[in-house]
């Protein structure tokens, strides 16, 4: 098998790079003095490559990749040269640059709710892209720009797209959103692509169509990707060749097969040392029976039923449907399922902040069902919750130690220095330095946010810990930091908890028993090891070969595989 697992044509390269970075420095003037975001970058793309760039948070790989748009804000200095069909997008006039965005290169953002505006149809998003870069002074008409929003949609595989594309952002899944992003991108036929963490917010599922898209794309347009992402599987199962950023400076460049099985920087090996793969490192290898199953159980839920009611005469909608299933102490249930399967549904039920409809759930012996928040109050103390975003959980006018310290407050009576104590042993059980109390959510990075959460979550010594995708936004490496520090805690507390996670992976690592869910239901349980390695259920075996891992050539096979499923 040759280096690159997939390649362009070598006719297509014939013309030279789309893209071609020479000595690229960016620099920001910050009050604090000035700030090296890249200190040195040299790189290029080539006609139908995928090129990933890779990194944790700080690197500058999403600095790099907004140079390259001339979306850098006006705080920046940047210099050297990132050509683009000959221009130097770092020195041309805003009107080249107006015209170089869109029709040369577009930019695919991270998060597609944000990126689309909510109060016009993505037909009219997509048409505007179109007239604003009306070729030979010449704007399209109402009927052909719709027409060609139509074909832009069918592109990228939106189903039913005459209809859909006067359908506005909300009525897409989050995934045919990102569809609808493509395609605007796409719009212009430009030679070169920009895909800025473009599958981090999605589910594995969904991760995987969008990664056969743009394969598709790529293949059969010849269009450029350049990839921004810290997912070491989506990297093996796209990139033709990887770039490895570090503190600004590229570490190591090389194909994706040559990176991923002999990496040549410390850097890259640590990087890749730290991402999850599935059927390694599992909390249940060698398990052969339920952990803690003559414990006391803490949660037990039978044919739990959680509706939401219609609006305006429609129905409701079901979003847990006969859900059975125990957790006992001293124990990590892991609860996997895509998008809407109700999964975050159970676990705000659990902690009492979404109410059930119908069936049972006990909560620490407490029945749910109809609950009284004046007499379940009292167990709120035993519970604790650590959510997906910290930044958006923490109250930003509060120092991390005054939000650590508010659970303690509420529910117990301690004096001043006790509560300044118990929140130092806190913040020194999740290895966070005692000064940091004294600093506010926005003072620290992403992995320190979710460690102060995850320390406010152990603020009452709780029996029952809710973490509801604790990890998602994290970088690989930050997220192997946190997971070991979950997994050592629990062990040195004994807390049980809910492990609430799309990415199988991260469920493995830290779960004794898994549940899988599909619209509401569950549809397989058990140690995880075995649920993992020998899936029962059809939804769970999709699941699992959806999932891409940071092996270029097993990820080809697992490809071929996938397809063959989805499409059996």
């Amino acid at each position: 098998m040759s280096e690159n697992t997939t390649t362009a044509a070598p006719a297509a390269r014939a013309g030279g790079p789309v893209l071609d970075i020479e000595h690229l420095k960016v620099t920001f003037a910050t009050d604090a003095g000035d700030v090296r975001a890249v200190k040195d970058v040299s790189l290029q793309v080539e006609p139908g490559e995928v090129l990933a760039i890779v990194g944790e948070s700080g690197s500058g790989k999403t600095v790099t990749a907004k140079t390259i748009l001339g979306l850098l804000p006006e705080t920046a200095i940047s210099s050297g040269t990132v050509l683009i069909r000959g221009n130097n997008v770092i020195s041309v006039s805003a009107e080249k640059l107006r015209r170089i965005r869109g029709e040369d290169v577009a930019m695919v953002f991270q998060e597609p709710s944000t990126a689309l505006n909510p109060v016009y149809t993505v037909g009219w998003q997509i048409a505007e892209g179109l007239r604003a870069h009306a070729r030979d002074g010449k704007k399209p008409g109402k009927k052909q720009a719709r027409d060609l929003a139509v074909e832009a949609l069918r592109k990228v595989g939106i189903p039913e797209p005459e209809r859909r594309v006067d359908y506005y952002p909300h009525q897409f899944s989050g995934g045919q959103k990102q569809r609808v992003v493509i395609a605007a991108a796409l719009a212009l036929n430009p030679g070169l692509i920009v895909a800025d963490e473009p599958t981090t917010a999605l589910d594995v599922t969904v991760q995987a169509e969008i990664l056969e898209l743009l394969r598709d794309l790529r293949d059969r347009y010849g269009t450029s990707i350049v990839l921004i992402t810290h997912n070491m599987g989506v990297v093996a199962d796209l990139a033709d060749r990887v770039v490895v950023m570090y503190q600004g400076d590229v570490v190591e460049e090389a194909p994706a097969a040559r990176l991923f099985a002999a990496p040549q920087q410390d850097y890259t090996k640590k990087l890749l040392a730290a991402v999850p793969h599935l059927g390694r490192n599992s909390a249940s290898a060698g398990v052969t029976e339920r952990a803690g199953r003559n414990a006391e159980v803490l949660v037990e839920a039978r044919n739990l039923l959680i509706e939401y009611p219609g609006r305006l005469g429609s129905p409701g909608f079901r979003a847990v449907d006969g859900v059975s299933f125990s957790i006992s102490a001293g124990e990590v249930y892991g609860l996997v399922g895509e998008s809407g399967s109700g999964k975050t549904t159970i676990g705000r039920a659990i902690a009492g902040l979404t109410r059930i409809s119908g069936g049972s759930l006990k909560v620490l012996g407490y029945e749910m069902l109809g609950f009284k928040e004046r007499t379940f109050k009292p167990l709120r103390k035993d519970i604790g919750f650590v959510f997906q975003d910290p930044a958006a959980s923490f109250n930003p006018h509060l120092s991390i130690g005054d939000c650590v310290a508010e659970p303690i407050l509420i529910h117990e009576d301690r004096s001043p220095a006790s509560v300044r104590q118990r929140v130092a042993e806190l913040l020194d059980a999740v290895q966070l330095p005692a000064e940091y109390a004294e600093r506010f959510p926005h003072e620290l990075s992403g992995g320190q946010r979710q460690r102060a959460s995850l320390a406010r979550s152990l603020a009452l010594n709780p029996k029952l810990l809710i973490a509801d995708e604790p990890t998602s936004a994290l970088d690989v490496s930050v997220q192997a930091k946190v997971l070991e520090l979950f997994r050592d805690i629990q062990a040195e507390f004994g807390f049980a908890a809910l492990f609430v996670s799309h990415d199988l992976a991260v469920v493995d690592m830290l779960s004794d028993w898994v549940g899988v869910l599909y619209k509401g239901k569950l549809v397989e349980q058990g140690i995880g090891s075995q649920v993992m390695g020998n899936p029962q259920d059809a939804y769970t075996k999709r699941l699992i070969a959806s999932l891409p891992v940071p092996d270029p050539q097993e990820q080809a096979a697992r490809r071929e595989a996938h397809r063959a499923l989805v499409g059996g």
